[in-house]
C-alpha cells in the first residue's frame, strides 16, 4: 500500500483546486465594476444664433456644446465627437460609430432669448440613442444624458432666476412655468432591439450554442477522419480534404438550422432569415476550421482551449469594449474570434445590415483561410508512419 504522502494525486490536488478557482476568477474580472472611458458619443450645433439690441450675436448653442464637450465630470469616460451637419451624424449611428448623439437645433438660441419675455418657448435639444450597438453602452449614455439635461436645466434656471431679481423679480405665469424645466431633451432610441431580442443580447445568446456545438462537430469529424495511426502523408492529406467537405456540408446544416430555431422555436425576430443563415453557415465554418486546425496539430486535447475561451469570451461580449481595461481589451477581446459573430449578428439584427463579404464576415473568412492552410500543413509535416505490406 502505498503511504500517504508518496500519493501523487493526493499531494497535487490542492494545486489544481487552486489553479482551477484562479484561471476561472479571471473571467470575473471585466465584469466588477466596469467603468466606461472614452464612450465615443456625437454632438451637433446647428443653432444659428440671435442678434441681441446692444448687445451683439448670441449664439447659446455653442456656450452648451463647450460646456458638455469641456465639462471633467464627463472628460475621462466621454470622447465628444463634434459633427457637422444631419447627415453625418445619422451615418455615424448608422456604422456603429456612436454610442448616442446630441443634436442642439437651429432655433436654441431664439427659444433661450424668449424665456425673458412675456410670451416664452420652449427650448428642445434631440438625443439618439443607438441601442442596436450596445445595450449596456446605451444606458450608460441614458444615465449622462440625464446629468446634462440636470446640470444645463441648472445653469439656465439659476441664469434666468438672476435676471429676473434685477428686473424686480416679477414673473408671469407663463414665465414661471418655462423655468422649471427651460431646456426639454427629447430622446430617440434609434436601431431598436425590440422585443423579441433577449433585451438586446440575441447575438451573445446564439453564440454560446453555436461555439459548443462547433467543438462538438469538430470533435467528432476529427475522430472520423484523422484520429488514425499508421497511415501515410498522402492519406492524411485526403483524410483532411474530406473533413474539409464534410465540415462545409455540417456548416449549411447548422446555419440554415440554427437561424430556423432560432426564429421559430426560440422566437427572435430575424429582419432576413437568408442573410443570417448564410453568415451563421459562413461563422461556422470558420469556428470548424479553426478548431480542426488546432486539434489536428495538437490531439483531441487542444480542445480545452476553446473551452476556456467560451469562459472568458462571453463576459465580454457583453460590454463595450470602452468598458474593458488595456489588459482585457488589446490581450483578451482584440484576439476573440467568436466577436465577429456578434458584430455581424448585431449588424443583421438591429442595422438592418445585408449579409456581404466584408467586415466580420470577410474577417471570418480569413480565419477560415488560414485554418485551412494549417490543416493541409498538418497532414503533409505531421508525423506519420507507413503502412506495412503484408
Amino acid at each position: 500500500m502505498n503511504k500517504l504522502g508518496s500519493n501523487k494525486f493526493l499531494l497535487f490536488t490542492p494545486i489544481v483546486v487552486v489553479a482551477v478557482i484562479f484561471i476561472f476568477s479571471l473571467t470575473l474580472f471585466p465584469s466588477v465594476n466596469p467603468t466606461p472611458k472614452d464612450l465615443p458619443i456625437a454632438i451637433l450645433n446647428e443653432d444659428t444664433g440671435v442678434t441681441l439690441p446692444a448687445q451683439g450675436q448670441l449664439n447659446m448653442g455653442n456656450k452648451i456644446s463647450d460646456s458638455v464637450v469641456d465639462s471633467k465630470a464627463t472628460s475621462q469616460m466621454v470622447e465628444w465627437i463634434k459633427v457637422s451637419n444631419m447627415k453625418e451624424l445619422q451615418e455615424g449611428l448608422s456604422n456603429q460609430e456612436f454610442y448616442a448623439a446630441m443634436r442642439i437645433p437651429s432655433d436654441f438660441s431664439a427659444t433661450q432669448v424668449s424665456l425673458k419675455s412675456p410670451e416664452p418657448e420652449l427650448s428642445k435639444i434631440e438625443v439618439y440613442m443607438n441601442q442596436g450597438m450596445n445595450k449596456m453602452g446605451a444606458n450608460i449614455a441614458t444615465n449622462l444624458f440625464n446629468r446634462i439635461s440636470e446640470n444645463i436645466n441648472y445653469t439656465i434656471r439659476e441664469e434666468n432666476f438672476t435676471f429676473y431679481k434685477s428686473q424686480g423679480g416679477n414673473l408671469t405665469v407663463e414665465q414661471a412655468k418655462s423655468l422649471v424645466q427651460p431646456v426639454s431633451f427629447n430622446v430617440t432610441n434609434v436601431n431598436e432591439v425590440g422585443e423579441n431580442s433577449a433585451n438586446g443580447n440575441a447575438p451573445l445568446s446564439l453564440f454560446q450554442p453555436f461555439w459548443m456545438s462547433s467543438i462538438a462537430g469538430a470533435a467528432m469529424l476529427y475522430f472520423a477522419f484523422k484520429n488514425r495511426t499508421n497511415i501515410t502523408r498522402k492519406e492524411k492529406l485526403v483524410a483532411s480534404i474530406k473533413q474539409l467537405i464534410a465540415g462545409s456540408i455540417v456548416a449549411i446544416i447548422a446555419g440554415f438550422g440554427f437561424t430556423w430555431i432560432a426564429e421559430t422555436i426560440i422566437g427572435f425576430t430575424i429582419p432576413s432569415f437568408l442573410d443570417t443563415a448564410w453568415f451563421l453557415t459562413i461563422t461556422y465554418i470558420s469556428f470548424f476550421l479553426l478548431i480542426s486546425a488546432v486539434i489536428s496539430w495538437t490531439g483531441i486535447k487542444g480542445i480545452g482551449l476553446f473551452a476556456l475561451l467560451l469562459f472568458f469570451g462571453a463576459p465580454l461580449l457583453s460590454m463595450p469594449p470602452e468598458f474593458m481595461s488595456s489588459f482585457y481589451h488589446d490581450w483578451v477581446y482584440s484576439w476573440l474570434p467568436m466577436r465577429f459573430m456578434v458584430d455581424g449578428l448585431r449588424n443583421l439584427l438591429f442595422f438592418d445590415k445585408e449579409f456581404i463579404l466584408v467586415g466580420p464576415t470577410l474577417t471570418l473568412l480569413s480565419i477560415s483561410l488560414v485554418s485551412i492552410i494549417l490543416l493541409l500543413l498538418s497532414s503533409l509535416i505531421g508525423n506519420t508512419t507507413k503502412k506495412k505490406s503484408s
